[in-house]
């Protein structure tokens, strides 16, 4: 990512139970309060997903805490999102979560130049013993690098 963004928060659980073989930074039509809200970081997105409806892409399951300073026309947390994409990139997007096993997946949200912005990623649920491996290899990192670490400090 460039130098100006301001990373708000990233779906951490999504990269564990997804292999992410492709990613697309999109935009997010959002309400007024709804921006407030993500600048202060008031959003959850643990199992948040996208699907394509008549060639718009949208993103259900993303909470946004309705804002605090505002008056009684605040937005509807729960509401399905707009992302805005090129039409290649849907139509990219759509032939890909048409084969089996695909699923589109925010993997983050972040600020660019001011604007509201979500990588969404084009991912396969990874199995059981594809999660074992990856808490194995992370493990073993740590390991290597306490040793290597401790090697220093001697």
């Amino acid at each position: 990512m460039a130098d100006n963004v301001k990373v708000i928060a990233q779906n951490k659980k999504a990269r564990f139970n997804y292999a992410v073989e492709d990613s697309y930074e999109c935009g997010v039509a959002l309400e007024g309060t709804e921006v407030k809200s993500v600048k202060n970081g008031n959003i959850s997105f643990p199992d948040a997903f996208a699907e394509i409806t008549n060639d718009e892409v949208w993103v259900r399951n993303f909470h946004i805490s309705e804002y605090a300073f505002s008056s009684i026309f605040n937005h509807d947390p729960d509401r399905k999102k707009k992302l805005l994409l090129h039409k290649e990139e849907i139509k990219r997007l759509k032939r890909k979560v048409e084969e089996k096993g695909y699923t589109l997946i925010p993997l983050d949200i972040y600020l660019k130049k001011g604007r509201v912005k979500m990588t969404l990623g084009v991912c396969k649920g990874k199995k059981l013993f594809d999660k074992r491996a990856d808490i194995k290899d992370r493990d073993v990192k740590r390991d290597i690098a306490r040793e290597f670490r401790d090697n220093l400090q001697r």
